[in-house]
């Protein structure tokens, strides 16, 4: 069995593990039935596999001409089980952006929402420009050399300005040669006015929405927007929605801290827990310093299905990886393990599971779709011939200054949105705002998340107003699936009755440090996709 098969298989226990728990029925209720309100064609469903059905929709490409050229929607739902009693339709975006919801749904969305699937039909939308949604965006880049976080890493000690503007440029180039005709009009804004056009489409008099990550920007924007079209919304591992907009270079300064966090944390419980983690001693903080400063000077072999050497930056990028799933720490344990010992094939694995590669050498086009979306949202500084060059190149100077292990998320990177130039020409920047006259937004957030910190949540709780916080005390990216029976249960008990728990709840996480085995069993690679969505748009294959 090889080591790639191995991996894929404990992922897909993973992925059942983030379900456990969760499909414990909460109250029911018969209030908030929804009514058709036939203003569009209807969906027409055809069977997909296993109990799903799949259906398309027109939008207009440009919303100010809804009469010229369109997107093609690909939808996936799994119908409520008792259509007698159904309550409506449970829109799922998992995040990214550039996260796929046909393929996730398919894969994990019995599980992962079985507790209201019930009366609710679970339902995905692949946003304009993602996955099965034509047309498509995909600037077909190999993600290591070329991509917006391609290797080396820059730093300041190996800083060539005009390589790294000759770089980011080719790549920014490619993409617009390869997608420019829609470039324009893949905003958040119009996803949701995509969203709200496929629930008029079910006959669904409101909306309930479960927005993962970036789908918590997504939610946001819908509630802003369409406030009066809403039922229940649920944000799980939310953003500061007016910074990751307004002002995203402080927010991808404050989530490399987070993952700095993360990670020391994950030391932390390494050094209390040597008998499962078994490196480093008192000391695995340092133990993988040595590591990374050794990988540089002597890249380790690694065996398997891609035995490409593994140099520092592979064993960063893979340990961040791990960060956004506790469940992932026993991977991360394993590969360290293995490089203390001379072997570098786990954190292969976890590298270019971080960039998308697939086993013929290709790679998905999550990280490509995820630049675009958000270089067509966010508000960067143009870069106008080498004007303005060095805030990026300043920035990047005092990330590397900051953050040891996460400093490539924040700075020279962001030197690619400064080059880019085709931004959307219809973004929604606020405010943003959940009406008091609507259900109050259930906001579900992690002390410890990695990549949306926590104080960004407690932001957009105010921003937002009216909001109910549900904590999870605990590690990983987003809580909902299997990380806390009290997570799970108040979700759903809200999704269903729109019961909110009370002000102030706190939950604990419980998933024990490194309890995942390796299982014997033989898995398809293509699974690993749809396992890792947490960590959307990385992990993603195809």
């Amino acid at each position: 069995m090889s080591t790639r098969h191995r991996m894929t298989a404990v992922l897909l226990v993973v992925a059942a593990v983030l379900a456990v728990g969760i499909s414990a029925g909460a109250a029911r209720s018969t209030s908030h039935h929804s009514t058709a309100r036939p203003s569009l064609p209807a969906l027409v469903w055809h069977d997909c596999g296993d109990g799903y059905e799949c259906a398309n929709l027109q939008v207009p490409r440009d919303y100010r001409h809804p009469h010229g050229a369109t997107f093609n929607l690909a939808i996936i739902r799994l119908p409520a089980q008792d259509q007698a009693h159904r309550l409506g339709a449970l829109f799922v975006n998992f995040g990214g952006p550039g996260g796929t919801a046909v393929d996730t749904i398919h894969a994990i969305g019995r599980d992962l929402f079985g507790a209201v699937n019930d009366r609710f039909d679970i339902v995905g939308v692949d946003p304009r420009g993602v996955g099965e949604t034509q047309p498509s965006v995909d600037c077909h880049a190999n993600q290591e050399t070329q991509g917006i976080y391609s290797q080396p890493f820059t730093t300041p000690l190996n800083l060539n300005a005009a390589a790294l503007i000759a770089k980011d440029s080719a790549y920014i180039q490619r993409c617009e040669q390869l997608n420019g005709r829609v470039l324009r009009y893949i905003s958040t804004k119009n996803t949701a006015r995509d969203m709200d056009r496929v629930r008029a489409a079910m006959g669904d008099s409101r909306l309930n929405y479960f927005g993962f990550s970036y789908g918590t920007f997504l939610g946001s924007t819908y509630a802003s927007l369409f406030p009066n079209n809403y039922r229940a919304m649920v944000l799980d591992g939310p953003v500061d929605v007016d910074g990751w907009i307004n002002r995203p270079m402080e927010n991808l300064r404050e989530q490399s801290n987070g993952f700095e966090r993360a990670l020391g944390r994950f030391f932390q419980a390494c050094a209390a827990n040597q008998g499962t983690c078994g490196f480093g001693g008192s000391d695995p903080a340092d133990a993988f310093e040595q590591l990374v400063d050794s990988a540089y000077q002597n890249p380790l072999p690694a065996t398997g299905d891609d035995p490409r050497p593994v140099d520092g930056d592979d064993m960063i990028a893979g340990t961040i990886l791990a960060m956004y799933a506790k469940q992932l720490w026993p991977f991360l344990v394993q590969a360290l393990q293995e490089a203390h010992n001379g072997d570098g094939t786990t954190f292969r694995l976890l590298a270019d599971f971080f960039y998308g590669r697939n086993p013929d050498g290709t790679y998905s086009p999550g990280n490509d779709r995820y630049f675009l979306i958000t270089a067509a949202d966010q508000a960067y500084q143009r870069v106008h011939g080498h004007h303005g060059v060095d805030l990026y190149l300043d920035a990047g100077n005092h990330s590397w200054g900051l953050f040891p292990h996460a400093w490539w998320n924040a700075g020279y990177v962001e030197l690619n949105y400064g080059l880019y130039n085709p931004h959307s020409n219809d973004v929604y920047r606020g405010p943003f705002r959940a009406s008091g006259s609507s259900p109050t937004v259930l906001e579900v957030a992690t002390t410890y998340d990695p990549a949306t910190p926590y104080r960004g949540a407690l932001r957009t709780e105010a921003t937002l107003g009216n909001v109910r916080l549900l904590t999870m005390r605990g590690d990983g990216h987003t809580a909902y699936g299997g990380n806390s029976p009290c997570i799970d249960e108040a979700v759903n008990a809200y999704v269903e009755t729109l019961a909110l728990p009370p002000v102030g709840t706190v939950c604990q996480q419980e998933v024990p440090f490194g309890t995942a085995a390796l299982p014997r069993s033989r898995a398809s690679a293509s699974i690993l996709e749809r396992t890792l969505w947490r960590a959307a748009p990385h992990g993603a294959t195809h």
